[in-house]
């Protein structure tokens, strides 16, 4: 279907599946539930296949910027909608679709409140089909572009950490802003920015990724246990890696994202920078970000983030080859990637090829 009136069965569906894509991060599973739902109890979210705008129109983009750990972070609802006001004051042409930066569990259902507020339809074409780390990776390559002017509108917090922000400058530099706001708000800030058109965004997003994320939360949803998921392997090829009891995990919080790792049975090693960046066992790495590794709930099949992994937890561990994976054209610049490295202090980009 090229348009379709999002329901609550789809909620349910999208959260789930945008867990398991998000492998890792990409928010709540909880909170991507509530605001899928009261996306519907306010208005009609709408989401519509690329192919139905035409190639000049305006899309923005919608996301959640900052450690899904974090211990202060605070968003209203209307937050959403007003980072979308705060960016539209900028542009002299009218916002004609949303798109979600990646999905997760949370960030899956991104823009379904604005949709229904405003009637603007979400565009199935995220800006990656997995969930990542830094805003870069989800910014659909304009960062390799040096006149693009990033536009950026973020919204978090409360009290006297209550922040707006409006940021016009360089993509890394908007970005770079727009992360230490999330900090100062908290944790958390809503965020919409970089207005592109839909040609772009069709040669650099990845379109239908919103579908796959429903079909994958379709096929958990409908399975119990380990049923589930052997189901979700099944529907992204991909295969469990491992299942055991977490013996070690830690976790920070640095500069807005969680940083960590996780160990099962004392054999196979997790680390993580929000996502999954890597699975090892006595240093044969068997997956390596962007393919997707997500943790599980070993007797409901239920996803883990990996800020909710907890020491004495049953988790299985499943892969998924980037190549099944929906995927921005950002997964392939070296560029973008190299920082991991930095983060993780294990080689990446040998392993992309």
């Amino acid at each position: 279907m090229s348009k379709i009136k999002l329901d609550e069965e789809m909620v349910e569906f999208a959260v789930y599946g945008g867990a398991v894509l998000g492998g890792g991060g990409g928010g709540w599973i909880d909170e991507g539930l509530q605001i899928g739902r009261l996306s519907l109890e306010i208005g009609q979210p709408t989401l519509y296949s690329i192919d139905e705008l035409a190639n000049d129109d305006l899309l923005v983009t919608v996301s959640l910027v900052g450690a899904p750990a974090a211990k202060e972070q605070y968003l209203k609802p209307m937050y959403y909608a007003r980072a979308l006001e705060l960016l539209s004051q900028k542009l002299e042409q009218p916002i004609s679709g949303i798109i979600t930066n990646e999905n997760g569990a949370g960030t899956t259902v991104n823009g379904w409140f604005q949709s229904a507020v405003t009637g603007i339809p979400v565009i199935d074409n995220p800006c990656n089909g997995r969930a990542h780390p830094t805003g870069a990776m989800g910014s659909l390559n304009l960062s390799d572009d040096p006149k693009y002017i990033s536009h950026q509108g973020a919204v978090g917090g409360k009290d006297d950490r209550y922040v707006e922000v409006s940021v016009s400058g360089s993509l890394g530099k908007s970005a770079t802003l727009i992360r230490n706001a999330s900090v100062e708000a908290g944790g958390l800030v809503a965020v919409a920015r970089n207005p592109i058109t839909v040609a772009y965004a069709k040669e650099h997003g990845a379109p239908g990724g919103i579908s796959q994320a429903i079909e994958v939360g379709k096929a958990l949803v409908n399975n119990k246990g380990e049923a589930a998921i052997d189901a979700v392997v099944a529907q992204l090829g991909g295969k469990v890696c491992a299942t055991g009891k977490v013996t070690e995990f830690h976790l920070e919080t640095i500069g807005g994202f969680d940083v960590g790792s996780v160990w099962i049975d004392d054999k196979y090693e997790l680390i993580f920078w929000n996502e999954y960046m890597t699975l090892e066992r006595n240093g044969e790495r068997f997956a390596t970000f962007p393919d997707l590794i997500m943790t599980m709930d070993a007797k409901t099949g239920k996803p883990i983030v990996s800020a909710a992994v907890e020491k004495g937890q049953s988790i299985t561990v499943i892969t998924v080859p980037k190549a099944n994976l929906l995927l921005s054209s950002t997964m392939r610049n070296k560029a973008l990637l190299t920082p991991i490295e930095d983060i993780i202090k294990k080689p990446v980009i040998s392993y992309l090829t």
